[in-house]
């Protein structure tokens, strides 16, 4: 019974293999047509953001070589996907711009795989070392915090491409009203609040009219830095209650496993 079981799984295993071969190929192909498409049409950046993402590809593969880690065949497939979605739908044919909420899906989405890396790497240091036994919500703890600190190191690198490079990474929105105490007409830190603005004139120094904002005036990024560190924030914490009963009952919450990278089998 017990080999039929080991057999079972190794098929499984193999499908699952397979599987991630397929999107990874397809992918691959898919951002090559791509990278071709943007070089013949004279557009380099985004070629340089093709050939980034290939690139990107490489992950796992430095996890396995690097860290000793191996990532389940689901989560390789998620996180291809992810940089997929990201960069060459996202960036390159502005799903950012075209579908409602694309960027707080793939932040939410983020958090929760890099939650499940914090996981494993924490949950391999507490399984194999005798001198650290960490209770299964600081296990949890840590890789919510894994997730964030992520989430937050990205959100400063948008910051840095806006005011380096003049990228708009940390996306514009309307808005219709702000509170603000430098508004406010006796010079006190107590905030005046302006609301139901229809529209705002930029001006430049000289007086000469540069553009007409309707709608209300422009956020600069704040609003879309927070959205996207809050919805991170609760990608994270999705994993990290899944991780906890995971590791109280490793078992029952055997899908858990999808998400979290082991250490690399000897031999392969």
């Amino acid at each position: 019974m017990i080999l039929n079981r080991m057999k079972i799984n190794d098929r499984y295993d193999r499908r699952n293999r397979r599987s991630s071969a397929i999107v990874y190929i397809t992918l691959r192909i898919s951002i090559i047509i791509c990278m071709v498409s943007q070089l013949l049409s004279g557009d380099l950046n985004n070629a340089f953001l093709c050939a980034m993402t290939l690139a990107l590809f490489t992950l796992p593969e430095i996890l396995k070589r690097h860290l000793k880690m191996e990532l389940p065949n689901l989560l390789e497939s998620i996180i291809f996907i992810f940089i997929y979605a990201s960069k060459i739908l996202g960036e390159i044919y502005n799903f950012y711009g075209n579908i409602p909420h694309w960027d707080t899906m793939l932040h939410t989405i983020n958090g929760f795989l890099c939650a499940g890396i914090g996981f494993g790497l924490v949950d391999l240091l507490n399984r194999n070392s005798k001198k650290t036994n960490m209770s299964p919500i600081f296990v949890a703890f840590v890789a919510c915090c894994f997730s964030v600190t992520i989430g937050t190191c990205w959100e400063i690198y948008e910051y840095g491409s806006d005011k380096l490079i003049r990228s708009d990474m940390q996306k514009d929105s309307y808005l219709t009203d702000l509170s603000t105490v430098k508004l406010n007409p006796e010079g006190l830190n107590k905030s005046v609040l302006i609301n139901e603005i229809d529209h705002t004139i930029i001006y430049d120094k000289n007086g000469m009219e540069l553009a007409v904002i309707d709608n209300g005036y422009l956020d600069i990024g704040i609003n879309d830095t927070m959205k996207d560190l809050i919805v991170n924030l609760i990608g994270a914490v999705i994993f990290s209650v899944l991780g906890y009963f995971y590791v109280l009952n490793r078992d029952k919450y055997k899908f858990t496993e999808n998400f979290i990278p082991v250490a690399t089998r000897k031999g392969r």
